[in-house]
């Protein structure tokens, strides 16, 4: 398909920052598990689901920068569980808070660009503000991905650093040339925010950084300031990182970061007036760790 001509609505980068500055650096993940379902007295079904899922919603909506639906826990249940993720992206949209639909998906050709007309196209049941994505295909594969962001002002968050044992192993190995895999990842960001203009502003291909990777950055030589990317980091406050460890992974980066919680919020369930504080609390732990000198 063509991806040529003016994107749909303003670039994603663009209102993410918007979002970020008004609401603070906070997403936050809504992962139905089993576990949560039963500590909310839900049951462990399409409906039990669905509850949560719009529940968590209506409380956060409209207070927090983003949301970060996983796919995967609404996918287990099914073409039911899909219809529930359906509704929630629906639910989201109208509070006007941003979404990310973490899927990441991997795929090449016209498998990824499939990936890309179910969670980027206008219009489409599945479409969100922007997606994850896993490049360990090959930077290259993403394309469809990304051109199909541009196109329509989404964006794309790339897996780049993860905090789990098994991702160094690809992510910190090294090419012929010396150059670590991840730090490879991020200069592609780099350049695609560079070229797609959005200098003065935050690009739409974001990356994936864990707060718990501790020295990885500094170690394998990567410049996260340099790709003008928005950061989506899980492990910001309550889950390990703070000032400190904030300051040592992101450095002249973390007025980009976006930190990511989901039981650190959602445990305070289900009532929405404690939902709403412990966003708000994790918000304000967030703006204090990202933004501290």
């Amino acid at each position: 398909m063509s991806t040529a001509g003016t994107p749909t609505q303003h670039p994603f980068g663009e209102r993410l920052r918007a979002a970020m500055d008004n609401a603070g650096p906070l997403c936050v993940g809504i992962d139905p598990h089993a576990r949560l379902l039963d500590s909310w007295g839900l049951p462990d079904t399409p409906q039990g689901l669905r509850d949560f899922a719009l529940r968590t919603v209506e409380a956060v909506g409209g207070r927090v920068a983003a949301v970060k639906p996983q796919s995967a826990f609404f996918e287990r249940h099914g073409s039911a569980g899909v219809a529930v993720l359906e509704q929630t992206l629906a639910a989201a949209r109208q509070t006007g808070t941003l979404v990310i639909l973490d899927v990441k998906r991997g795929d090449i050709g016209s498998t990824m660009g499939g990936y890309a007309q179910a969670y980027l196209a206008d219009g489409a049941p599945l479409a969100a503000d922007a997606m994850t994505a896993s490049p360990y295909l090959g930077y290259g594969s993403l394309a469809p991905a990304l051109e199909l962001a541009q196109a329509t002002g989404r964006g794309v968050f790339v897996l780049a650093l993860t905090s789990n044992p098994e991702g160094a192993g690809v992510q910190h190995a090294r090419a012929a040339g010396g150059r670590a895999v991840a730090a490879a990842v991020v200069e592609a960001a780099g350049a695609a925010n560079a070229a797609a203009g959005a200098a003065g502003t935050l690009g739409s291909v974001g990356l994936v950084v864990g707060a718990t990777v501790g020295s990885a950055v500094r170690d394998l030589g990567i410049d996260l300031a340099g790709a003008n990317a928005p950061l989506l980091a899980p492990g910001v406050g309550a889950q390990g990182a703070g000032a400190a460890e904030l300051r040592d992974v992101f450095g002249a980066a973390r007025r980009n970061v976006l930190a990511s919680t989901s039981r650190g919020v959602l445990a305070a369930g289900p009532g929405a007036s404690a939902l709403r504080r412990a966003a708000a609390a994790a918000t304000a732990e967030a703006a204090r760790a990202l933004r501290s000198s």
